[in-house]
């Protein structure tokens, strides 16, 4: 019997109070430089690393805020849809990876979506949150791409999305994979409205994602060094027998070959945002707007 460990650290913990529990996330190293940060700052500087000048992994609910002017929009409503459609189960229910991944993100899915003013303008915006099941494409969250983009059609105002995805939600089978040419459908339709769609890829946006509204934007907007592609890039060498450049399927690659029109800064991803759909809808410019677009 252990004296010390079963009797006098528990007496000593009821003497103080109950234990306070220390943030896991309260330092993070930066990747590249190796420098550890404090989260509080990498939060107030958009959670790019100051050395080095890393993006990391932004949370939707951040991600909402640093767009939206004053951090307020109107949240817009999805359709309900079938959960756990086809009763999945590999090492887990289906539907108890549903249930955790609410809990943890407190959402409903993977997608986010509301309406607001950025720099000044009517907008919705949609954010794909990583965090549920890594950001995957399922029918809830096809339904939610669809609702945001009919509102915007409704609201006569620009549609932007922040992507960042895994992929279809292989759960849903086939089911999430037909949310490919629906979501694809909702694209035309801002397009027959004559609005701006504008997708901002970020790190990282792969799959069946890539291959349908991801690429499908009025203009392409990219983090950098932001992961872009289909399929990975050693499967890829695999089939090709071929190395691959450096850099393959990084957003500045992408950019040098006319993939993505533009990498910005999220420091200066706001104004950029504001400013071409300003120019897109022939709207007056707006003087504080300080990003620069180039001709």
């Amino acid at each position: 019997m252990n004296w010390i460990k079963n009797f006098v650290r528990p007496k000593i913990r009821s003497l103080l109070g109950q234990k306070r529990d220390t943030p896991e996330n309260m330092w993070i190293k930066d990747p590249e430089s190796g420098q550890m940060v404090f989260y509080r700052d990498l939060e107030a500087n958009q959670f790019v690393f100051p050395g080095s000048n890393h993006h990391h992994r932004m949370p939707a609910d951040a991600r909402m805020q640093s767009v939206f002017d004053g951090g307020e929009w109107e949240k817009i409503a999805f359709p309900q849809v079938s959960v756990d459609p086809l009763k999945f189960r590999d090492e887990r229910k289906y539907a108890d990876r549903l249930k955790e991944a609410k809990s943890k993100t407190e959402a409903d899915d993977s997608v986010r979506a509301g309406f607001g003013k950025v720099d000044g303008l009517d907008m919705v915006v949609m954010v794909q949150d990583m965090s549920f099941i890594g950001g995957s494409l399922g029918m809830a969250a096809g339904e939610a791409i669809i609702a945001a983009m009919r509102h915007a059609v409704q609201k006569k105002c620009p549609c932007v999305i922040f992507v960042a995805s895994g992929g279809a939600r292989m759960q849903e089978g086939i089911l999430s994979l037909m949310q490919l040419p629906r979501t694809t459908i909702a694209v035309q339709e801002m397009r027959a409205a004559k609005l701006p769609y504008i997708v901002v890829l970020t790190n990282p946006t792969t799959g069946g994602v890539t291959a349908s509204y991801a690429m499908l934007g009025d203009v392409h907007l990219a983090e950098p060094n932001a992961l872009i592609g289909f399929a990975g890039q050693r499967v890829i060498e695999q089939t090709i027998r071929e190395k691959l450049p450096e850099g393959f399927q990084r957003s500045e690659y992408l950019r040098d070959h006319g993939m993505v029109d533009l990498v910005v800064h999220r420091h200066e991803m706001k104004a950029t945002i504001g400013r071409i759909a300003r120019i897109l809808m022939r709207a007056p410019h707006s003087m504080t707007s300080t990003a620069l677009v180039p001709a």
